[in-house]
């Protein structure tokens, strides 16, 4: 069976095909420079991405998380769902975060495996329920997922730690794996016939296990620069603002309109691609103007620029508002 390709290959081979998402060099090379200005700050590193994450204690954590990281918009934008943690009210993905960490405090064993392997749809709902009379969407499938992914933790030393040093400390080897053993990790789509991935799950699942390393001081994960930007429907929304991707006036119609694109659809596909692809270039760009004004080596890699841009979109949702979010109703991101 032919293999898709990876998510780098994946991005570029849409962007180089893509009927109604362009990439504007003028784009990239703003964003590179923004970047370059903020290469020596925290917000371009691992504790950058501890800001971000502030309720992450540990790698099942993690694991847990990732699992269920999927699909937080609303139907209506009007009734969101809501979880209070410690004072602080949380909408979006951040629901998910704080529900789990709730839940640890309330004694449920929801990072252990034997646990939440077995675990009931009831009981999920319990651990997942809102402040308000809106659910978190797609419980059923959460459920699915995340008892499928601790069945296969416990085949595999019972810990996501044990499960994931089958990979050495290599992350594309820790990419392929997850993508091999657990199948709601598997996010792949068919274009201009080509088998293509974008792996967004466990991309994030390794990228926040390595920041999870880094910020505690342990291991190291070599070939960080193998992962890309995680592509989901926030981080383009910024793209769009920042001038490095463009609709064509179809898309964007389609999108004001409130269409929902299945996942797959040719139109999502490209967005999702030249997402990935934008940012390799901005990368690429970044790399060289560090390179030619320090004379130095920059180890800013795809995912750490993705830490960065998806706070940043969260940060000027009001100035982004009249660009429209695509909404693709998937366990996939």
């Amino acid at each position: 069976m032919e293999k898709p390709l990876l998510p780098r290959e994946s991005g570029q081979f849409v962007a180089e095909r893509s009927r109604d998402v362009l990439i504007r060099d003028t784009g990239v090379q703003k964003v590179a420079e923004m970047l370059y200005n903020l290469r020596r700050s925290d917000a371009l590193t691992a504790s950058g991405w501890k800001v971000a994450n502030p309720l992450a204690p540990a790698s099942n954590w993690v694991f847990v998380v990732n699992t269920m990281n999927f699909s937080f918009w609303p139907d209506n934008e009007a009734q969101q769902c809501k979880v209070t943690y410690k004072g602080t009210t949380y909408t979006g993905y951040m629901t998910l975060c704080a529900a789990i960490t709730r839940a640890m405090e309330e004694g449920v064993p929801i990072t252990d495996p034997k646990y939440f392997s077995q675990m009931s749809v009831e009981e999920l709902g319990k651990v997942l329920r809102s402040d308000n009379e809106t659910a978190m969407p797609m419980l059923q499938e959460r459920h699915q997922v995340l008892t499928e992914g601790g069945r296969v933790l416990l085949e595999h030393g019972g810990s996501f730690r044990s499960f994931i040093s089958q990979a050495g400390n290599d992350a594309q080897k820790m990419v392929e794996l997850i993508v091999e053993k657990i199948p709601s990790y598997r996010d792949e789509a068919t274009y201009e016939g080509k088998k293509i991935s974008f792996n967004k799950r466990a991309q994030i699942l390794v990228a926040d296990f390595w920041a999870v390393m880094e910020t505690r001081g342990e291991g190291y994960i070599i070939n960080m620069d193998c992962l890309t930007m995680f592509a989901d429907y926030r981080v383009p929304q910024a793209l769009v603002y920042l001038g490095v991707l463009q609709y064509s006036d179809a898309l964007m119609e389609a999108l004001k309109n409130g269409e929902l694109l299945p996942s797959g659809d040719r139109r999502e596909v490209e967005i999702r691609g030249c997402s990935i692809w934008s940012v390799e270039l901005i990368k690429e760009r970044l790399h060289k103007m560090v390179q030619e004004t320090d004379g130095n080596v920059c180890n800013i890699n795809s995912a750490i620029i993705d830490f960065y841009l998806w706070p940043f979109a969260k940060q000027h949702h009001k100035e982004m508002t009249h660009i429209p979010i695509h909404h693709t109703r998937c366990i996939y991101y």
